[in-house]
């Protein structure tokens, strides 16, 4: 049961009374930001939190029809038809084991995984770590219905094939993506503009997939999400809230990875990448930011401390990923950290993209 004593299943079960948006086209944060807060020890401030979150939720749509095995791919990708595909990955969760079911749904909604600006996809990867490491308790596998059944309603193609073939790791691919010509537009409006972007096929196409090794497709997804998060600290300013997707959406296939066949990972790479690509060229900005104004060296749970209190959804979900991304620096014997004038590099360096993202983004007051 635990994360921690039930209060992560307790926010879940409250959650499922509202609708995954509001305001007509904004995510409902609050299942991934909660999972975030119970598991870097805020669990005290989750129903907190989710008293005052849920004050700008909805009620969950009315149903307007029912989905079948039959009739699924006319509702695919209609966001009216939001609370029918609920109910059809309920009922599929309760008849058939849930990775059975992630396993046959994940390659055919992987094509739409852009849809809602990578929100659903956010969604699904938070509760499959729970799920995989924490148990598989009904409120948690109720929540997998309804990220895959957001992800199926949401579910939005790009304007453009990418099809990555090339030779770059992550970090040379972000950084030689052309931003497209105007920025100051809501998400399609921008993902509209990528096939007229000169040059941007060419570069999202140039990353290197490793699609016959399934264990160097994560190790380059887990180069992916380090490489999106100190992408971040330098260049979120474009858009500080948008931003943020384009490392916790490769974060969340990477943690699903393990429940998905391994055949399923290069192509899921690929996808996410792809999405990853194209917010960060509506979105990042062109230049450099200035260097963080933070002295001395950053500790990671002090660190999610302040974005808990910051109380933004965004925030805390960017400070999970980056709290990853520090882990793995530190592992792999490059985090020895530090700052000196606001130069950080190692841990420290994803630690700063994560108090970026707290001065980026409004306070949730």
């Amino acid at each position: 049961m635990d994360i921690t004593s039930g209060i992560l299943d307790e926010a879940l079960e409250r959650l499922h009374g509202s609708g995954p948006e509001f305001q007509g086209f904004l995510a409902n944060h609050g299942p991934m930001a909660v999972e975030a807060l119970v598991r870097h020890g805020q669990a005290g401030s989750v129903h907190r939190w989710l008293d005052h979150y849920e004050e700008k939720l909805e009620d969950v749509p009315s149903l307007q029809g029912t989905v079948t095995d039959a009739n699924w791919q006319e509702a695919l990708g209609d966001p009216r038809r939001v609370s029918d595909w609920t109910a059809y990955f309920t009922r599929l969760v309760a008849e058939r084991p849930w990775r059975d079911v992630l396993a046959e749904w994940w390659p055919r909604l992987l094509p739409g995984i852009a849809g809602a600006a990578t929100h659903p996809v956010i969604r699904v990867g938070h509760v499959v770590r729970t799920l995989l490491e924490d148990g598989e308790e009904a409120p948690r596998i109720a929540e997998l219905a309804h990220a895959l059944g957001y992800w199926a309603a949401r579910h939005t193609t790009l304007p453009v094939s990418v099809n990555p073939t090339g030779t770059a790791s992550p970090a040379e691919a972000l950084a030689a993506l052309p931003r497209v010509a105007d920025q100051q537009v809501l998400p399609l409006d921008g993902l509209a503009q990528l096939p007229g972007t000169p040059g941007w096929l060419a570069t999202a196409e140039s990353l290197h997939v490793p699609a016959d090794d399934p264990d160097a497709v994560r190790d380059r997804l887990t180069a992916l999400v380090g490489a999106a998060v100190h992408h971040y600290l330098d260049h979120g300013y474009g858009h500080g809230v948008l931003m943020v997707h384009t490392a916790t959406a490769p974060n969340a296939v990477l943690r699903t990875l393990p429940a998905l066949p391994r055949e399923l990972w290069a192509v899921s790479l690929g996808a996410v990448w792809t999405a990853s690509a194209a917010i960060t060229s509506v979105y990042s900005a062109a230049e450099v930011q200035s260097p963080l104004k933070e002295g001395g060296r950053l500790v990671a749970e002090e660190v999610f401390e302040r974005a808990a209190r910051h109380g933004d959804e965004h925030v805390i979900k960017m400070t999970d990923t980056a709290l990853d991304v520090a882990k793995w620096s530190a592992e792999g014997d490059e985090g020895a950290g530090g700052g000196v004038d606001g130069e950080f590099f190692g841990a420290d360096r994803a630690l700063a993209a994560a108090v970026r993202a707290q001065q980026l983004i409004p306070a949730d007051s």
